[in-house]
């Protein structure tokens, strides 16, 4: 068969196949996933029900890759950020605010029963754990260069600024996406949130002019006393 022959079934094949996807992803958005039937996605692609079933047995399957190329979407635009960027600390923030307003973005577009099912698919797993290793050598760099506490572990403040930035699929505006992205970094700034006291020791309360061992009041000493 001639090479310009496959390019043409493959070219074809593609376009079907983001057709279906962006279909269905539509008609999940509007409808919610239980609403959504492979009949359905088959007329409003334009394609017949035997057709889309030689690409994918059900809805599931559909939303699942639908899903993974959105993730993967994401995770590729976040290093073109970090990469298109310069400065530790500018690239810290960069890819952080970006990740906010992919996760406002994201939440707006997944009905609850949707992003249940989505966030049930191990590819998931996968693509927190290669986000969370960015935005932890993100924080290294930081550190090294003096613009990121190193009192805490790099991939403990990563998880910090993970979950903090989920938060922003909750958020009614932009606007408070990057309020909560400044507060977010203020925290892991050199002297952020009482820096190398957190957590506090039970040695370290007891040692505390405000706690009762150690009061005047109370009668007690000073451990050097």
């Amino acid at each position: 068969m001639p090479k310009l022959w496959n390019e043409t079934i493959d070219a074809h094949r593609a376009a079907v196949r983001k057709a279906v996807l962006e279909t269905t992803a539509a008609m999940v958005a509007e409808h919610g996933l239980t609403s959504v039937t492979m009949s359905r996605i088959a007329k409003d692609s334009g394609i017949g029900r035997a057709t889309l079933y030689k690409y994918f047995p059900d809805v599931e399957s559909i939303l699942l890759a639908w899903h993974e190329q959105q993730v993967s979407h994401h995770l590729d635009h976040l290093a073109e950020v970090r990469d298109g960027t310069e400065g530790a600390a500018a690239r810290l923030e960069a890819v952080l605010r970006e990740f906010a307003l992919i996760s406002r973005a994201s939440r707006q577009h997944h009905d609850g029963d949707a992003a249940a099912f989505l966030h049930r698919d191990r590819r998931v797993s996968q693509a927190q754990q290669r986000l969370h290793g960015m935005v932890e050598d993100l924080l290294a760099d930081g550190a090294r260069s003096g613009d990121v506490r190193d009192d805490i572990a790099p991939g403990e403040l990563a998880s910090y600024c993970l979950h903090a930035l989920t938060a922003a699929g909750d958020l009614p505006s932009e606007a408070a996406v990057h309020r909560l992205v400044t507060v977010t970094i203020a925290g892991v700034r050199p002297g952020g949130a009482e820096e190398s006291d957190t957590p506090r020791s039970a040695d370290a309360t007891a040692r505390s002019p405000h706690h009762p061992r150690h009061h005047p009041a109370h009668g007690g000493h000073s451990a050097r006393s």
